[in-house]
């Protein structure tokens, strides 16, 4: 049985704000969603891939992805748009190693139609129309006969080739890694706090920005059987694990997206069955009610998880119990970091790196 690894993290609080350019007259907005009744503020999985993606960049050194930010120019710079090591037919091409961000995120290279004044295009439906009328001017006994059968298969490469051309081309690669969007555990008040440009003032120096209080949580799966390397699932926890800036709420705004608490589950089961499992009280306390319920239940496995973060600390000693089981249960510990290693060392036993 293949293993999976399921993850779900809940951010530190704190007072998030949002600096996309997407404004309501002069104030500068959060998405929103409705979540259990409630305004929540939320944000995109594209943000937190985006981030995943920046932290490789930074810990394992520009040449570890294929789409790179440069700070400079505010722009992404490809080493290869073209995929080869994926899309070539080449067996040495497709041999070379591949960009971790490629593996674990995927990719798409569409290629448009091209009907519209195209020669090429011409000609081979020129030629396909010509020699299927030569193939229909033979008897069926010719059509049987080596130059009837040659004949044949070049009307239908010719057709497969107008097919594609007419049509255009994909490929693609479906990321292996999967992420929610992250929403807030307290739902949105409608904050607004109100600055002024410096400098010369003008009837448009003074804005606004919504803020939120709150706590995020999001939560990610991956199978390393689906990654051409399955030793890169270790890259993956250390980015989770070390994640700080978001794309999106963090232009200005600073905002801690590290992990305070996160519950990984490394199991046989397809089904995550932990996301958005967390809750937080008036008091920003934390607790996860429905995880727990699911261990009492037998939905989960206690030895499956690994629960790191101030969640320990704050843990009844009837869901302590719960989780610990019979000698064989959940890894507890207060760290985020020591839960990550604890959960690398079970996936390199059982994957044998």
């Amino acid at each position: 049985m293949s293993k999976h690894l399921f993850g779900l993290v809940v951010t530190p609080y704190g007072a998030a704000a949002n600096n996309r350019g997407e404004t309501d007259g002069n104030i500068t907005t959060l998405q929103k969603l409705l979540w259990k009744n409630e305004v929540h503020t939320t944000v995109s999985a594209e943000a937190i891939r985006w981030a995943l993606r920046y932290f490789w960049q930074r810990s394992n050194g520009k040449e570890s992805v294929n789409r790179r930010w440069n700070e400079e120019t505010a722009e992404h710079e490809w080493q290869d748009q073209t995929w080869k090591p994926w899309t070539s037919k080449d067996e040495a091409e497709r041999s070379q190693p591949t960009f971790i961000d490629d593996d674990a995120m995927g990719f798409m290279l569409a290629e448009a139609a091209s009907t519209d004044g195209n020669d090429t295009l011409d000609n081979l439906k020129d030629e396909k129309n010509k020699l299927d009328g030569e193939f229909k001017q033979l008897s069926r006994d010719e059509q049987k006969e080596a130059n009837g059968k040659s004949l044949k298969e070049r009307i239908k490469l010719l057709s497969d080739q107008i097919k594609v051309m007419s049509q255009g081309t994909t490929d693609k690669r479906r990321g292996a890694l999967e992420v929610t969007r992250a929403i807030s555990l307290a739902p949105f008040a409608g904050d607004i706090t109100f600055n002024a440009k410096s400098g010369k003032k003008t009837n448009v120096s003074l804005y606004g920005t919504e803020v939120h209080a709150t706590r995020y949580q999001y939560g990610i799966a991956l199978t390393p059987e689906s990654l051409r390397e399955p030793t890169r699932v270790l890259d993956v926890i250390d980015a989770v694990t070390g994640l700080s800036e978001v794309a999106g709420n963090q232009s200005r705004f600073l905002y801690d997206f590290a992990p305070e608490s996160i519950v990984f589950r490394w199991a046989e089961d397809f089904a995550p069955r932990l996301l958005y499992g967390f809750e937080m009280d008036a008091d920003a306390n934390l607790s996860f009610p429905t995880i727990v319920d699911k261990v009492k239940n037998g939905d989960i496995a206690a030895s499956e998880l690994y629960v790191g973060g101030s969640i320990v600390r704050t843990l009844s000693d009837a869901d302590r119990e719960h989780l610990n089981g019979d000698g064989n249960g959940a890894f507890l510990h207060e760290g985020v970091k020591a839960t990550a290693e604890n959960l690398k060392q079970q996936v390199r036993k059982d994957l044998g790196i």
